[in-house]
């Protein structure tokens, strides 16, 4: 019987053990966890909170491969890692409301524009995927708003209208200056040929 207490107060010490050991490695994790999410914030361009309740797991890989595709990024994320994550963000305040419930995140790495274009489709195609609040160039947007910056074109559709732009009026300068220069020739030209006569 002594043995048996003996047994049992070791196999209570093992536990205990055990549960440090437990509490300790999960403190690893959820540390590291939030110092994943720190760096996917820090190179985002554009993120929006999302709720992803109800979604199947293969629609949460359509997701994610959808956001893949376009430069960004979807993570399922626990609000208290992510509030932590973000530290002092000086829009931290007013993202606090939106987590609360099943968030997810789209982090958009690119092109701002092209992450909220992406998870504004997705959430019209699949009514169960709702967005929250949106974070693009540090400026906290409404649904609402995200849904006014879907409709600019991309970073890259503006560029190339930026330089469409630039190129046309020096490409009309060039043609007008070849055209003096060639009304000058033939000037000269006629000019020659009438003192050859």
């Amino acid at each position: 019987m002594v043995f048996n207490i003996h047994h049992s107060k070791f196999s209570n010490s093992t536990a205990v053990r055990e549960r440090r050991f437990n509490l300790s490695t999960t403190k690893e994790l959820k540390k590291k966890k939030v110092e994943e999410i720190a760096e996917r914030l820090s190179k985002a361009k554009s993120f929006i909170l999302t709720d992803f309740q109800g979604l199947t797991v293969a629609e949460i890989s359509e997701l994610r491969q959808n956001m893949k595709e376009s430069g960004s990024e979807y993570k399922v994320c626990k609000n208290t890692l992510f509030r932590i994550a973000l530290g002092d963000a000086p829009f931290k305040e007013q993202l606090l409301d939106a987590l609360k419930g099943c968030t997810g995140i789209v982090f958009g790495y690119d092109d701002p524009v092209v992450a909220v274009k992406k998870a504004i489709e997705y959430s019209e195609k699949n009514e169960k995927f709702k967005l929250k609040l949106g974070v693009v160039e540090g400026k906290v947007y409404s649904v609402r708003e995200l849904k006014d910056i879907s409709k600019l074109p991309s970073k890259n559709v503006l560029l190339g209208m930026l330089i469409g732009g630039m190129s046309s009026p020096l490409t009309k300068m060039a043609y007008a200056m070849q055209a003096v220069n060639l009304k000058l020739l033939y000037a000269l030209e006629a000019l020659k040929n009438k003192k050859a006569q």
